[in-house]
């Protein structure tokens, strides 16, 4: 075929079924995940900044996977005859959502889920939830702050002692009465004839307010 140098080609399209030995159980650490685009070429997904342009942030881009529908489903029996439950997204629903969260078959038509780009989505939507998170945390110990110093506050006013005169309150240790009240000791000094004031008032303490 033209344009096949330093080309590997297995098979003339005709096949669908590929095993290779020596893949399967075998754990390669430092290994990345590898894609198959709908020509059947084998690539990884790179992430270098050296191969990108027009790099910017997500933003509320990510916000079109509020509009998905997680499902859970079985392979029909001719595709895996153990029919094991299976969970994920329907192709043809992501595309009416995101046509670029899908990849394609030759037809044109939705063929599979780019759950890789699924994932960096969602991260970028958790951040933006830690995010707020953060806010609420902080604006949360602004107002325990404020609950705190104002419960202190009122705790103090209550528990400073009151005086009453002639029934109103003011600042000080007692509470004075009318002389026909408890024991007293009186607070208006006697006229010069010796007789008290029309009106005294007098010091009753440790009365409770």
């Amino acid at each position: 075929m033209p344009d096949d140098a330093n080309t590997i080609r297995i098979g003339n399209g005709l096949q669908r079924r590929t095993f290779i030995s020596g893949i399967s159980s075998v754990t390669v650490p430092n290994g990345v995940p590898v894609v198959i685009n709908s020509d059947g070429q084998l690539g990884v997904m790179t992430s270098s900044a050296h191969y990108k342009e027009a790099i910017q942030p997500m933003a509320k881009s990510s916000e079109a996977l509020l509009a998905l529908r997680p499902v859970t489903f079985r392979y029909k029996k001719e595709l895996d005859p153990a029919a094991i439950p299976q969970c994920g997204l329907v192709a043809e629903e992501v595309a009416k959502v995101d046509p670029d969260l899908v990849a394609r078959d030759e037809k044109g038509k939705p063929y599979t889920v780019r759950y890789e780009a699924v994932n960096a989505m969602l991260l970028n939507e958790f951040l933006k939830e830690h995010r707020k998170v953060e806010e609420l945390e902080k604006a949360m110990a602004k107002l325990q702050a404020t609950i705190e110093k104002v419960s202190a506050q009122v705790a103090a006013e209550h528990s400073a002692p009151r005086v009453v005169l002639d029934g109103r309150l003011s600042a000080g240790g007692h509470r004075a009465v009318g002389a026909s009240q408890g024991e007293r000791t009186p607070l208006a000094a006697r006229g010069s004839d010796g007789a008290l004031p029309s009106k005294g008032f007098f010091l009753v303490r440790n009365v409770p307010v």
